[in-house]
């Protein structure tokens, strides 16, 4: 599905990203790791085209994606949940759900598609008229992972999705995630500072330090690995 090769990038003339490499399977969870700095946000951003890689090469589904503009990324598939929500919060929960289906094939679909996420998620059914703003910060994440959902990924990007998060939420998404990737086939990339949760839901993890990957493996691998365990487990 998707195969990143090599990337370096940054920003201006500053490298940020050394090497970087790592692939997502069909149905396949991967978490990037990392503390804050490491490198998780500018992986991130050269995946959905918000920057311009430095080198390398990033492929999904045999598609060369350098080069190419963000709406192409999305309309490929790629659909990211972004650290912070970035909710219309005067917007009702249903309204910001529609925002979702960018496509014809989204719109077409848009009725099973909330269907689904409502099931997901029961309590955007409970708040559909409600505007996103008076929901709880867990209410908006949800919405947040459903109006990407609404899009049809193929590739799901969830970029620190416990940030702020009562630890019942977070494993609340996490379980979707992990369902999502099981029984529909969709990749996903959990990019976290969680380590602990993320290699829980996750199948394979890349632990990503200064810009570089150091460490790559099964989330058990890595669940026992001395190295995580002191630098990001405090065990």
């Amino acid at each position: 599905m998707l195969e990143v090769t090599n990337l370096n990038a940054g920003y201006g003339h500053v490298q940020i990203l050394r090497d970087v490499s790592f692939k997502v399977d069909d149905g396949e969870v991967i978490a990037i790791l990392g503390s804050n700095g490491a490198g998780k946000t500018t992986t991130v951003r050269s995946i959905t085209g918000m920057i311009k890689p430095m080198s390398g090469s990033i492929k999904f589904d045999g598609v060369e994606l350098c080069g190419k503009s963000s709406r192409a990324i999305l309309d490929a598939g790629i659909i990211q949940v972004p650290e912070g929500r970035q909710l219309f919060t005067e917007m009702t929960v249903y309204e910001n759900l529609e925002l979702g289906a960018f496509s014809d094939e989204a719109m077409r679909k848009f009725d099973e598609s909330l269907h689904t996420c409502y099931k997901y998620f029961p309590k955007l059914l409970e708040r559909a008229h409600q505007s996103a703003g008076t929901l709880s910060g867990g209410e908006q994440q949800m919405v947040a992972v459903a109006r990407a959902l609404i899009g049809l990924p193929k590739l799901l990007i969830l970029d620190e999705p416990s940030l702020g998060l009562a630890p019942n939420i977070v494993d609340e998404i996490l379980v979707v995630a992990h369902d999502l990737a099981k029984k529909q086939g969709i990749g996903v990339i959990l990019v976290e500072q969680d380590v602990t949760k993320a290699l829980k839901t996750a199948d394979e993890g890349y632990v990503i330090e200064n810009g570089q990957v150091v460490l790559s493996g099964s989330s058990i691998s890595l669940s026992v690995n001395e190295h995580v365990k002191k630098a990001y487990l405090g065990i």
